[in-house]
């Protein structure tokens, strides 16, 4: 699936040159902004690569009153454009398209980054009716994805600014995380991201919204939904697991307090799903999310937290999260035929102890969110803090 479609302006999104129109700005080409349109609306993003001044991108954002995810404008390689942008969007390079009226540039771009789909615009006109073009889900967050990206980019301006540390500054950003409970509206959210998800993803294929609805009502089994927002905007559901506890779902008071059935020091929770949105990189997030697993885990009486986790190339980020996290995979894992994936891939499984000291949630948001009406005080860090704190056990 493409996610990204970035874009040249001269002859291509524009209807002329812009440094040769004297006062007379070219038009945006009209076919070429419907795609965008039709494209954006099903949650692709777009980004521009140009060799014009800066303001030849302000100009294509006013014009076309789209939320552009990333602009570079000089006159180096385009290749060199695309790379970086692709690095600061934190998107594959096959998920990304290249659109240029210059032959040369688009050999130039095929040629140094292979994975990228090269499209001369009369391609990209008709791209809206091509499968890669056409995710099997379209969420809300989808539709909000541009808007979303520039949230980040000004979120990113704020913190280069920033004097602080990291902490520091997602205290001062009003970061707020909320790990609980999902329900049967959040499922097609749920499948989104088990369809565009890599870097921060256990598994290889997606999981439908039936077999999430199964997971759901199973009493064997707890989905979890992570949600995200700050001052910048709320990014809604970003990630996102499935722990598979064993024993019947907890009901009545235990559901309310957060507190699960009881099952023994030998038992254990498996973790058969994890993944979370690249656009929670960098926040905390993935640690919330782990963190807030083992308390959960923990004070259901498990003794250890295993997630089963395919070893490939992009799920890399993954995997050192888990092993910051005090995770570490079994030995042999990697070799075994039982621990092979889907298409073969292999597999380890990442195991920690539930004994000792546990992962602490993070308390860089606390007291930033504002507090809903009649909501009791919780400590920070605690699985179970209310919204005001940096993470809130809460279904959200």
């Amino acid at each position: 699936m493409i996610k990204c479609v970035i874009w040249d302006i001269d002859n291509t999104l524009l209807d002329g040159i812009y440094l040769e129109s004297g006062q007379q700005r070219p038009g945006v080409d009209p076919e070429l902004a419907g795609v965008l349109g039709e494209l954006a609306g099903r949650g692709i993003v777009h980004a521009l690569a140009s060799k014009n001044p800066p303001e030849a991108a302000d100009y294509v954002a006013r014009t076309t009153r789209l939320d552009f995810a990333a602009a570079e404008c000089g006159w180096g390689r385009k290749s060199d454009a695309v790379r970086r942008i692709i690095g600061d969007l934190g998107i594959a390079p096959d998920a990304v398209a290249f659109v240029d009226d210059d032959l040369f540039e688009r050999a130039e771009v095929a040629a140094a980054i292979p994975e990228v789909m090269v499209l001369a615009p009369e391609d990209a006109a008709e791209a809206a009716s091509w499968p890669e073009f056409s995710p099997p889900v379209v969420t809300d967050e989808a539709r909000r994805r541009g808007a979303m990206y520039a949230q980040r980019r000004r979120r990113q301006e704020e913190a280069r600014a920033f004097a602080g540390s990291r902490d520091e500054f997602l205290r001062h950003a009003g970061t707020w995380v909320r790990v609980g409970p999902a329900g049967p509206a959040d499922l097609p959210r749920l499948h989104e991201l088990s369809v565009r998800t890599h870097q921060f993803n256990s598994g290889a294929e997606p999981v439908s919204e039936a077999v999430l609805g199964e997971l759901l009502a199973s009493p064997r089994h707890q989905v979890i939904a992570v949600r995200l927002s700050d001052r910048f905007g709320d990014d809604g559901i970003v990630g996102a697991a499935v722990a598979e506890t064993g024993e019947a779902a907890e009901t009545g008071e235990a559901a309310e307090t957060g507190e699960a059935a009881g099952t023994g020091e030998s038992a254990s929770w498996s973790v058969p799903v994890l993944m979370m949105s690249c656009r929670a990189l960098g926040r905390g997030v993935i640690d919330a999310l782990l963190a807030w697993l083992c308390q959960r885990a923990a004070r259901a009486g498990a003794a250890e937290l295993r997630v089963p986790c395919l070893v490939t190339e992009r799920n890399v980020p993954l995997r050192i999260a888990l092993t910051g996290a005090g995770f570490r995979a079994g030995a042999g894992a990697r070799d075994s035929d039982e621990a092979a994936g889907a298409g073969g891939a292999p597999q380890a499984v990442f195991t920690r102890r539930l004994s000792g000291k546990l992962p602490v949630l993070p308390d860089w948001a606390a007291g930033r969110a504002p507090e809903p009406p009649g909501s009791a005080e919780a400590e920070p860090g605690s699985a179970d803090a209310e919204p005001g704190s940096s993470v809130t056990g809460e279904p959200a």
